[in-house]
């Protein structure tokens, strides 16, 4: 008989789900990993391919693993999908994440549940905040699960990331800038990276440390809370890209489409995530060393293919 505490990680394909995978392997749980199709390196974990907006699906998958322990990761994540077609990103963050609960309420409501949110969630009163439909579905989302703790007693803690940076495929700017400045290190063509507003500023921590905080959550967080998790620290675009110079010999240009236009800093504060005994491990500069020597070795492999 397995001894070791069960985890479910959906979205565990994903960027995030990767490395929280990753973690929670050698942390000693037993990670099942759920993908509508995606597939894993690694026999050490146990795959289950489930469509979460698809309730009797989801049902299913509950009933047969009773984890002691989810990672709610699923859902789509892209502002721009979710002008286009709102209804597909209603039903990956909102219906998913009520199947999912209400499935486990039935199955197992003793179970420990982290449901990561977002920092592009809005305040739901004042609707002049609200900026895109992907906003709407998050906090609609984390509703539902604070919904669900206070009239189930159901432990569900809400986990509110910022910009989430780090090694693997990833459509954040950090990855998609150390992939085109990997692309001129290995191609004799101008040496241009175009950035829109270098002046934009954003908070990134990197994924390990969120990984790290969804355990410290999993085990310690307070049934409704919602945890911030970032670096505290507000940081421009133009910051990014210095970093990055000082790790390449590439002497690039950057085209931009907006000047001095200075943004207000983005502060968050992880006090509460920090009294828990959380803290940030990872600094930038080695966020973005690992970024780069990815994509280095990704393209690097396909070279030798």
């Amino acid at each position: 008989m397995n001894q070791q505490p069960a985890i479910l990680i959906t979205g565990a394909s994903g960027f995030t789900g990767q490395h929280a995978c990753s973690h929670f392997l050698k942390a000693g749980y037993h990670v099942i990993a759920v993908s509508r199709s995606g597939s894993f390196d690694t026999k050490a974990i146990t795959v289950e391919h489930c469509d979460l907006t698809r309730k009797e699906d989801v049902i299913k998958l509950i009933q047969k693993i009773k984890p002691e322990y989810v990672l709610h990761l699923a859902g789509q994540n892209h502002v721009g999908k979710s002008w286009s077609d709102p209804i597909s990103s209603m039903e990956a963050n909102i219906m998913s994440t009520a199947y999912l609960l209400e499935a486990l309420r039935q199955e197992n409501p003793a179970c420990k549940i982290v449901v990561v949110g977002s920092a592009l969630q809005f305040d739901p009163n004042n609707l002049s905040t609200l900026t895109h439909p992907y906003s709407l579905s998050k906090t609609l989302q984390i509703l539902i699960a604070q919904s669900w703790a206070a009239l189930y007693k159901m432990h569900i803690v809400i986990a509110k990331p910022s910009n989430l940076i780090g090694p693997g495929f990833s459509a954040g700017v950090c990855s998609i800038f150390a992939q085109r400045i990997v692309e001129m290190e290995e191609n004799a063509g101008e040496k241009v990276l175009e950035v829109y507003n270098p002046y934009a500023q954003r908070d990134f921590i990197d994924v390990r440390d969120a990984v790290n905080a969804y355990e410290i959550l999993l085990n310690k967080g307070s049934s409704g809370e919602i945890y911030d998790i970032s670096s505290g620290k507000s940081r421009s675009l133009d910051e990014i890209i210095v970093g990055y110079k000082a790790l390449t010999s590439v002497d690039f240009k950057v085209n931009t489409q907006v000047n001095n236009r200075m943004e207000q800093p983005v502060l968050i504060s992880t006090q509460k995530l920090i009294e828990l005994g959380w803290k940030q491990l990872i600094p930038i500069h080695t966020s973005l060393r690992d970024i780069l020597t990815f994509y280095r070795n990704k393209n690097q492999s396909m070279i030798k293919k």
